[in-house]
């Protein structure tokens, strides 16, 4: 069974510490678990549990199949506690331009995705970790690092030292792992601000489709985009605000309310559970891992994407068993070369990796923005064709999201996203 310490007490030298409990994190322990690799993963917050708003809502089946490979039965459980929406409708101005619904799903096959709050997918992952023995230290914010070529020691900023052979930082947008390294972080942000609101499913209220919708220019808000996606417990509604609007002004209460009962209703405003608002950030890290190869990056701590197509937590998760794979390698090989090259070799495809996901993610950022008169002119000229084209009618459907994840694989060679 895992240990959990509420406070460092001692600065004992691990094998593997991972840095940072998000599921990026909780997917990297469960990885190197996987391989008979001992961690201990030291995370900032004191207490490790429920956090506000659902965050990362979508699991791709890529990330279900890795997680059952990693712990049979967690990709299933993953799966179970989702919401699997069969139908997606696309809108432009307030007339529907694609529909499609999918037959009913094979039981024994994991499905093409799960739909449920990050929050739900954390306590998930950390409960197979506890089954797995992974070592837990809360309220543990790590401050400083150095880098050696036989190890890693982190400082906290309670003082405590810890070391370890191996280092994985999955501490986020923020890492103070990635900033120890030397690493930074390359790319540029979206134009405009996008509001993203939770609303609860409750039973007071009718429930809304449990369908996905993309509006093109929703009339209702004056020509903005609105997409609606559901989840387990509630639905998201993402707004996208022009270059001249006040943000501020449509995050606030009342402003939430306005634009949201018009896009839904008035009953689904008064039960909105979260708000946020975002720039966009595409970003990834010049280097995934350090001089000695000791530490190694995943997650948000080396890439961020805009979250067209759900690039952001599924390519982490990937990073995650890659870490681990390199790890395991790395502490097995007969030489300090071959050690060096199962790290660099991680590093190296992951970037790539990020690289593509990162353009994938532009592409459709780029489409929603429409900036680009050649944008703007392949838009115009779906709408005119989709009527008679299936082909027109399914790209404005898909364009909204990036490149399907088979032309990113193609794009990548095999490695995956």
């Amino acid at each position: 069974m895992s240990v959990f310490q509420s406070s460092p007490v001692s600065g004992e030298h691990r094998s593997v510490l991972v840095v940072g409990a998000g599921p990026v994190g909780l997917a990297a322990a469960l990885a190197l678990r996987a391989r008979e690799v001992p961690v201990t993963v030291l995370e900032a917050e004191a207490k490790m549990g429920r956090s506000i708003g659902s965050r990362a809502i979508y699991i791709h089946r890529s990330s279900l199949e890795l997680l059952e490979g990693l712990r049979p039965g967690l990709g299933r459980t993953l799966a179970d506690a989702g919401l699997v929406w069969a139908t997606k409708r696309t809108f432009w101005r307030g007339r529907e331009v694609y529909s499609r619904t999918y037959p009913p799903l094979d039981p024994e096959v994991l499905p093409p995705f799960s739909s449920l709050p990050q929050e739900d997918i954390e306590q998930l992952l950390l409960d197979a970790c506890k089954n797995e023995g992974v070592e837990f230290v809360t309220g543990t914010r790590v401050n400083g690092v150095e880098v050696k070529p036989d190890g890693v020691m982190l400082t906290t900023e309670g003082g405590v030292a810890w070391e370890a052979d191996y280092v994985v930082g999955a501490d986020g947008a923020r890492s103070a792992v990635r900033k120890g390294i030397g690493a930074t972080m390359q790319g540029d942000r979206s134009e405009n601000w996008f509001i993203v609101v939770d609303i609860a499913d409750t039973p007071d209220v009718p429930s809304l489709p449990i369908e996905r919708h993309f509006h093109y220019e929703h009339p209702a808000v004056d020509g903005r985009h609105v997409l609606i996606v559901p989840f387990t417990g509630g639905w998201r509604v993402d707004l996208q605000c022009r270059r001249e609007d006040d943000y501020k002004e449509f995050s606030s209460p009342d402003g939430v309310k306005a634009w949201l009962s018009k896009v839904v209703s008035p009953e689904h405003a008064e039960h909105v559970t979260w708000v946020s608002t975002y720039q966009f950030l595409q970003l990834v890290a010049d280097s995934l891992t350090d001089e000695h190869r000791r530490v190694l990056l995943i997650g948000e701590a080396c890439h961020l994407f805009a979250p067209f197509g759900a690039r952001g937590m599924n390519s982490g998760i990937e990073d995650a068993d890659a870490a681990g794979d390199a790890i395991a390698g790395a502490r097995s090989a007969a030489s300090p070369e071959e050690s060096h090259a199962a790290v660099d070799r991680f590093a190296r495809q992951r970037k790539r990796a990020a690289q593509v996901n990162r353009d994938a993610a532009s592409t459709a950022l780029q489409h929603m923005q429409a900036r680009d008169p050649v944008v703007r002119a392949r838009r115009r000229l779906a709408l005119m064709l989709a009527p008679r084209s299936s082909r027109a009618r399914r790209w404005l459907d898909e364009a909204p999201y990036g490149p399907r994840r088979e032309e990113t694989l193609a794009a990548q060679e095999g490695i995956t996203l």
